[in-house]
């Protein structure tokens, strides 16, 4: 059995883990927004990533799961005002941005992945945070959880939320099923048909659904399903498709766009506090 975490520099430089028991693998790179560009479950690459546009830097990435925080989506000319100051933070934050931390978790059942605020963070987002992430590789899933703790001497709003972009045989053979009747769309911001929007897969779509229970991401041709099992309160479903990329985003938020302005779902630490998130994705 090979060593449960290592350095790896093909096909790009990145931190390989291998589950001691089951043999599955991720790959992880920290300094690029502490991203896992790939998980292997079983012989299946459930995860989608644009190596070729990775290699580009000054490019954002297309792939594995990019994590949002302090907010998902955007805010209103990309400004968050805390007393009275504009901040400028951009769409989904910065976490996707930065180096992470990563180290091995006591058990070797998976990694930990942290971040913390730093002068260019405090600059966009006036809060001293620490956010840790644990992703674990579990029998045919992978479990994501994550603790934001609030280090400052107020309270602090956030949203968080995970990007992941799974692989897909065909957009027009996709289907997904347990999602709300009603959705935002997020192309147009208006509500919507649900059933409309997944029509629409191949032609590209966003659109956000409010809490319904599990989703399942059906791949036709293959027959593979994949389907996000929620924790409150991450159980906003993001679904996101860009053609003729063969991928669907399956994205569990905690709040909505611009939720730090309109207070929807908006999430409070009280200082020296801290929340932990989670969500699962199960493959069949």
């Amino acid at each position: 059995m090979p060593m449960t975490l290592t350095q790896q520099t093909a096909p790009y430089a990145h931190w390989e883990y291998v589950h001691p028991e089951t043999g599955d693998r991720l790959r992880i790179i920290p300094e690029r927004g502490g991203i896992v560009s790939e998980w292997r479950c079983g012989e299946r690459e459930v995860l989608y990533f644009d190596q070729e546009r990775y290699a580009d830097p000054a490019k954002s990435i297309r792939g594995g799961i990019p994590v949002l925080f302090p907010i998902c989506g955007n805010l209103p000319g990309d400004l968050l005002q805390v007393k009275g100051v504009d901040h400028t933070l951009k769409q989904h934050g910065f976490a996707r941005n930065l180096p992470w931390q990563l180290q091995l978790l006591d058990d070797q059942s998976g990694v930990r992945l942290s971040l913390s605020s730093t002068d260019d963070t405090l600059a966009a987002y006036p809060f001293v945070f620490v956010v840790e992430m644990e992703v674990r590789p579990v029998a045919m899933a992978l479990e994501i959880s994550t603790t934001i703790h609030n280090r400052s001497d107020q309270p602090m709003p956030f949203s968080f939320g995970l990007h992941p972009y799974f692989n897909v045989s065909d957009l027009a053979q996709t289907r997904l099923t347990g999602l709300a009747e009603r959705c935002m769309n997020h192309l147009e911001m208006a509500d919507a048909a649900t059933d409309e929007q997944l029509s629409r897969l191949p032609e590209g779509v966003d659109f956000l659904c409010r809490p319904a229970g599990d989703v399942t991401l059906i791949d036709d041709v293959s027959g593979a399903q994949l389907q996000l099992q929620h924790q409150e309160p991450m159980d906003l479903t993001v679904v996101w498709t860009e053609p003729p990329r063969k991928m669907v985003c399956l994205e569990p938020w905690t709040g909505p766009r611009q939720s730090l302005v309109s207070g929807d779902r908006k999430l409070v630490l009280e200082p020296g506090t801290q929340q932990t998130v989670a969500c699962r994705y199960a493959v069949s």
